[in-house]
Order: C-alpha cells, then structure tokens, then sequence
C-alpha cells in the first residue's frame, strides 16, 4: 500500500478533494479550502508525492500517483457513510484527477477539471510548456529563478497579484528532481479514449487568456464527457482559481451544489 501522503484539512460535511499541479502544494488551493469549509464542506488539499513531505512514488507514473490519491480518499472516508468524494484537480493534478475517475469511478461523486488537458501530444502547447520547464532544468536555473520567470507568463493582466504571489512562493518550494519527474510523467499522459467512461458529473474551467490549456481544449473535453459543462473565466490565464479566486469558486460551490449523477437505466 502507498504512503499516505501529506494534505491539509478544513471544515466538515462532504468531502472535496482538490489536486495541485506540478508547480503547485497543497498551499495552492488555501483560498478555495477556506472558502469550502465556511460554507459547509470538508476540504481537502494534497501534496501530491514528491511535494512537502510526501513521500515520491516508484516508478514515477500516474498510475502509482492514481493510487495514492485513491488511498487518500479511502481513508479520508473510511468512517463516513458516503465514500466518494468531489475531486478538483488542475493542470497535472486534473489529468491524475481523469485518472483516479477513470480507474475507481466508485469513489468520485463529482469531477471538476481546471486548466488541464486529455493528453500531452508531441509540439502541442503543454508538450511545449513541460519542453521548457526541462531546459530550464536542464540549464540549472534555481526553481526560485524558474518561479520568477514561469509566472508571469502563465498569468493574466488582470491576475489577483496575492494569488500571483501564492502561485510563485509554490512553483519555487518544490524539489527540482520531483518537478523533472513530473514533468516527463505527464508527457506520457493520454486519457482520450476514456473520457467516455467518465459518469461523475463533470464541470471544466479555462482560463480566458491561458496558453498552455486553453478555452478551444476544455471545451472538446466538454463534448467527450457524457453531462459535462465547459466554463472559461475572464480575466484568468492558466491559474483560475488563484488569479481570479471569487469567481471560481463561485462556479465551484454552485456545481458541488447543484450536480448530480445521471440516473442509471
């Protein structure tokens, strides 16, 4: 069984989970945790393996990512009557968060998918963010240094600048050999032709002006997933919910609310 690993924890009532990406922590969505636990949820935010103090994964794949997230949730739920959780996850963390719905649909009761992408395809625009990220890695730029010059060009003008701030102070605590890992796993990644299988009602949200995930790529994944809804957010670039935090998470509370699963014939 996969370590467990390390999370923060808000409020109570029904669970959601939410999944960094791979410049991310659990400090990534302090704002939405809070916000969640005012309002009658229980939130919960990981670090995902290799990030903080969790322990890295062996081999480095979203396979042995998927199941430690799926050990998270079992034991987050093991003493509550209802064992699925919502499951929010943006960039890597929406493509573990496919993942995770694709191989235990039992445990997610809704999926909501940021920022995020089916695949990683060779030239397309995230292929060519992770390309970056590795020859900056490559160089032996600092992951401060990384920080600096990553978020501005990820962000929009119009972006919360403590949400900027949060972003960055994320992006430069992680570990240089994790984020390699990480990057390289999800150029790998590919989860088109499962979407389909993907029941839990789903909810995409794209940023207006972000370039690596763009509107044009949530909203093909919209019409691939059966009831799915495509959102895209003014203002925001590839950190909606840290750029713009009170507009998403009003779209956040409102499907947690308001979504429910097909009924089965």
């Amino acid at each position: 069984m996969p370590a467990l690993p390390t999370f923060s924890m808000l409020g109570h009532g029904p669970t959601v989970l939410m999944l960094h990406g791979s410049g991310g922590g659990f400090r990534a969505f302090a704002p939405q945790v809070e916000a969640l636990a005012s309002l009658g949820f229980r939130g919960v935010a990981w670090n995902m393996p290799g990030y903080g103090l969790s322990t890295p994964v062996e081999p480095y794949s979203f396979m042995a990512l998927a199941a430690s997230c799926v050990h998270l949730i079992e034991v987050l739920m093991a003493e509550s009557p209802r064992q699925s959780v919502a499951l929010v996850g943006h960039g890597m963390g929406g493509m573990l968060a496919q993942e995770v719905a694709v191989r235990r649909p039992d445990l997610v009761r809704q999926l909501v998918l940021v920022a995020t992408a089916p695949a990683v395809l060779p030239g397309d625009a995230y292929d060519q963010h992770i390309a970056q990220g590795l020859r900056w890695l490559d160089e032996g730029k600092s992951m401060d240094a990384i920080a600096d010059t990553l978020l501005p060009r990820l962000v929009s003008p119009g972006a919360l600048p403590e949400g900027v701030q949060l972003a960055t102070f994320c992006q430069a605590q992680g570990h240089a050999a994790i984020w390699r890992r990480a990057l390289e796993a999800m150029r790998g990644f590919d989860r088109r032709s499962a979407l389909a299988q993907i029941a839990a009602p789903t909810l995409l949200v794209a940023g207006e002006h972000d370039r690596v995930a763009p509107p044009a790529t949530l909203a093909a994944m919209a019409h691939a997933l059966p009831g799915a809804r495509s959102v895209t957010l003014p203002g925001a670039g590839h950190l909606p919910h840290l750029e713009q935090p009170d507009a998403f998470d009003e779209l956040l509370i409102d499907f947690l609310r308001t979504a429910r699963a097909r009924p089965l014939h």
